[in-house]
């Protein structure tokens, strides 16, 4: 087989091609376009195995890279199916790019879905980075870009677990939470979603193609910033929770965990 990178990088996004198309047509009759976040978690398990199996790299580097991905997409990926996809409406953010869209609605929700398939090839650069890195494997680096992966993966499923066992009690339908990391950010899922990024770029300093790495934390940070995550998860949480979500934007930061601010208390 094959091993030169462009030739696995191409076969892994052709095959993404074909997979988001199915996923399309399964939103187009269950209309649940969340199911997308869940196809990019899988299809990014699936190239990176593929870079593992087929692409030149020291054995027990392959293999750590191989389950470090299949942890992360794999929790993400399951969290997700289980608590926006099965049984579930159709996430807020994606009703409203629904409405916006008008006639066109599956035309742009089926470019969108695309999208995905080309994110997937994207963001699989950093891991075949780390699996054709000719270093000697676990030196001080990649074991410090480890550490950073750990902190990163646990704060995000931490975050995840509080904001749904929270929205589990019917009595905080209308309320914000402001339990566990959520009292330091408004957003710590997607924090620790983009500083998990940040890892693989310790982990392969130094290594043949390294500046590809960046692309993990400046795609996603571009994203949950700028596009698809805190733009739309604030305008929908400002028509849901209105006033205690205007006061909890005051004090809490959007992004970055950080100690909240105390707001003077109004005279009559």
């Amino acid at each position: 087989m094959n091993s030169d990178p462009l030739f696995l990088v191409m076969v892994g996004y052709g095959a993404m091609v074909v997979f988001m198309l199915v996923l399309w047509g399964v939103q187009v009759v269950h209309r649940n376009a969340s199911i997308a976040d869940v196809g990019f978690c899988a299809g990014l398990i699936v190239v990176v195995l593929w870079y593992a199996r087929y692409g030149f790299g020291d054995p027990e580097r392959k293999l750590f890279v191989a389950a470090m991905v299949c942890v992360y997409a794999g929790r993400l990926g399951l969290f997700l199916l289980f608590n926006r996809v099965i049984g579930k409406a159709e996430d807020a953010r994606y009703q409203e790019m629904r409405r916006s869209w008008g006639a066109s609605e599956q035309a742009k929700m089926f470019g969108y879905f695309q999208l995905q398939a080309a994110a997937v090839a994207a963001f699989s650069l950093p891991f075949l980075v780390l699996i054709q890195n000719p270093r000697p494997a676990f030196g001080f680096v990649e074991l410090a870009g480890f550490f950073i992966w750990i902190a990163a993966i646990s704060g995000e499923a931490a975050a995840d677990r509080q904001l749904a066992r929270f929205r589990s009690r019917p009595w905080n339908r209308d309320r914000v939470c402001r339990d566990g990391l959520w009292y330091y950010s408004r957003h710590p899922n997607y924090f620790f979603e983009w500083l998990h990024w940040w890892s693989y770029v310790v982990m392969a300093i130094g290594a043949p193609g390294w500046p590809l790495t960046l692309i993990g934390p400046a795609g996603m940070g571009w994203a949950l910033l700028r596009v698809t995550g805190v733009p739309l998860a604030e305008r929908q949480a400002l028509k849901t929770r209105g006033a205690d979500y205007r006061r909890y934007q005051e004090t809490t930061n959007a992004f970055v965990p950080w100690l909240p601010k105390r707001l003077p208390v109004k005279s009559d």
